[in-house]
């Protein structure tokens, strides 16, 4: 395993971060377990989750992947070995069932915060980002942003931050990240942290062969601002390994089991996703592991974020880090992506 140090903390962290939304509902328990045990054998000691998962949200469920780590944990008594990383859910996403309001006020940040470490089995949690903004914006597969004029939200980055602080003061969280966030809301945070210790570590986005908007606005912020990046969906929902260009997906697969999860299965997604495997398939590698290869190369990323629903995947998806992906590889990837270029932001 390599590793790195989290921007803005003295965590290290591996550059291999675990997934775990799948917990509670494609996953159970035993498999959460044996899954978390193999990556820690690893190397890997970086392992991000939320209040919300498992997906899809349920009110059934909701919680129960936090409970499978604080289980394990309780068991392997090797909490100060890891780094923990959750979030707290935010509005207009349908999860009244969570908390009344879902909002980054104190006591919501508290009441996410506390349940959260008691399913989690801990005192404290490393790494806690707001899952999406409260604002309504262009996130989650909308490509253009579209102004609405008649909106409750009113700016309050710096009394989020406020809240944040709270928590940090109280040994709860010890360093904050955002998620799901544009290049404006991670400036905005950024602006309202310059005179404060509290600073912004992460931002945790999807990004992937079929999805690198972030490359266009957010990455030059990365850079000049020293803030992590955590790329989640780096195979596009299983898009990326080629299962499903193949046939090869069983039946409770994600997007087979979900219909709702179409953001990577488009025409012109599909397209370009086979376009990239038949570069995989030239230089005799594994889509999936090329796929994983390429983000890790990607200088402003610090973790891709790997989740699976079976042991052998997430085998796979580990062994990426071994692979270094040659120019030519790369110049191919990048014709394909001129060619096509964001399918599925």
């Amino acid at each position: 395993m390599k590793y790195t140090t989290l921007p803005n903390t003295h965590l290290k962290i591996s550059k291999l971060c675990l997934g775990t939304m799948t917990w509670g509902e494609q996953n159970s328990e035993t498999e959460a377990h044996q899954q978390l045990d193999l990556a820690v054998e690893k190397g890997i000691n970086f392992i991000d989750c939320a209040e919300m998962y498992p997906v899809p949200a349920n009110p059934k469920t909701q919680g129960r992947t936090e409970t499978y780590i604080g289980n394990w944990l309780g068991k392997k008594k090797n909490r100060a070995n890891l780094i923990l990383a959750s979030k707290i859910a935010g509005p207009n996403r349908n999860m009244n069932h969570i908390r009344e309001p879902l909002d980054f006020s104190k006591q919501s940040l508290e009441n996410a915060i506390d349940n959260s470490l008691k399913r989690l089995q801990t005192d404290y949690i490393d790494l806690y980002q707001l899952h999406w903004p409260e604002r309504s914006t262009n996130i989650f597969g909308k490509r253009d942003y579209q102004h609405k004029t008649l909106t409750e939200w009113q700016d309050n980055f710096a009394e989020t931050l406020n809240n944040l602080e709270y928590l940090v003061e109280k040994g709860k969280i010890r360093h904050i990240g955002l998620s799901n966030e544009t290049p404006y809301g991670v400036m905005r945070f950024i602006e309202e942290s310059r005179n404060r210790k509290l600073k912004i570590a992460t931002v945790q986005n999807p990004f992937n062969l079929l999805n690198r908007k972030d490359e266009i606005g957010l990455s030059e912020i990365l850079y000049r601002e020293n803030i992590g990046y955590m790329a989640y969906s780096p195979l596009a929902f299983g898009m990326l390994t080629g299962k499903y260009l193949h046939g090869t997906a069983n039946k409770n697969s994600r997007i087979n089991l979900f219909t709702q999860y179409n953001r990577y299965s488009g025409n012109t997604a599909i397209e370009a996703t086979k376009k990239y495997n038949a570069i995989a398939n030239k230089h005799n590698m594994s889509f999936t592991q090329m796929a994983l290869a390429f983000i890790l190369q990607k200088k402003f990323v610090t973790t891709p974020i790997i989740g699976a629903t079976t042991i052998e995947q997430l085998s796979e998806n580990i062994e990426s880090i071994t692979i270094a992906l040659s120019n030519e590889i790369l110049k191919e990837i990048e014709t394909v992506h001129k060619q096509i270029p964001n399918p599925a932001p």
